[in-house]
């Protein structure tokens, strides 16, 4: 996945002309102001919800995007199966775990009681297939640090897909530009690169 958060429509139509075909984006307004260019660049890939979704914003999310990897909710859930379901629309979702005691990290800890109910009700949202799970690790200059993470959050998408058959968990969405290679060593299916593809992100001016 190619993360374009931030960076301008211009990019994508770059990665896009080079053969990438999944982008992930932060923001539903950015996103949403983006796609009016990309239109006219004849963009047409995949482009996921990688950021924190407020629920209110569920409709808008239902509408703009292909699928998304961050659900940390049932409320959350139900909200954005409703949205999908008026747009007769499946949306893909990942559940985001939180595996480090950063504060600023959100997600479902592995023990949340939420995570069990969540889990025990997507059955029941049809519009909302879960695809399996994704975590940021802790910011570390040392890749080497992440492999505990990625390795805890593979165990437990194993434990997890044991205790609920009828879910998807094909999916581990883990590892980024400075520590993908360990993410992919530790069973990752998907890395979210976007600094080593698009170089560092625009600061506001």
């Amino acid at each position: 996945m190619a993360v374009s958060k931030t960076h301008p429509a211009e990019a994508l139509g770059e990665a896009a002309g080079a053969g990438i075909l999944l982008f992930g984006e932060n923001r539903v307004q950015e996103y949403e102001s983006k796609r009016p260019r990309l239109r006219e660049l004849g963009v047409d890939g995949e482009v996921h919800l990688i950021g924190h979704l407020q629920s209110n914003k569920s409709a808008k999310t239902a509408e703009l995007f292909h699928a998304v990897d961050t659900i940390d909710s049932l409320r959350l859930a139900e909200r954005l199966n409703e949205a999908a379901s008026r747009l007769s629309k499946t949306l893909p979702i990942l559940i985001e775990i939180k595996l480090s005691p950063e504060p600023t990290k959100a997600g479902l800890t592995p023990d949340d009681p939420d995570l069990f109910a969540l889990l025990d009700q997507l059955p029941d949202l049809p519009n909302l297939p879960l695809r399996g799970l994704m975590t940021i690790a802790p910011l570390d200059d040392n890749p080497e640090a992440a492999r505990a993470c990625f390795g805890r959050l593979r165990r437990l998408r194993d434990t997890l897909a044991h205790q609920h058959p009828r879910l998807d968990f094909s999916t581990l969405s883990m590892g980024m530009s400075g520590d993908f290679e360990v993410a992919i060593e530790e069973g990752s299916t998907l890395v979210r690169i976007g600094t080593a593809l698009f170089g560092e992100r625009p600061r506001p001016g």
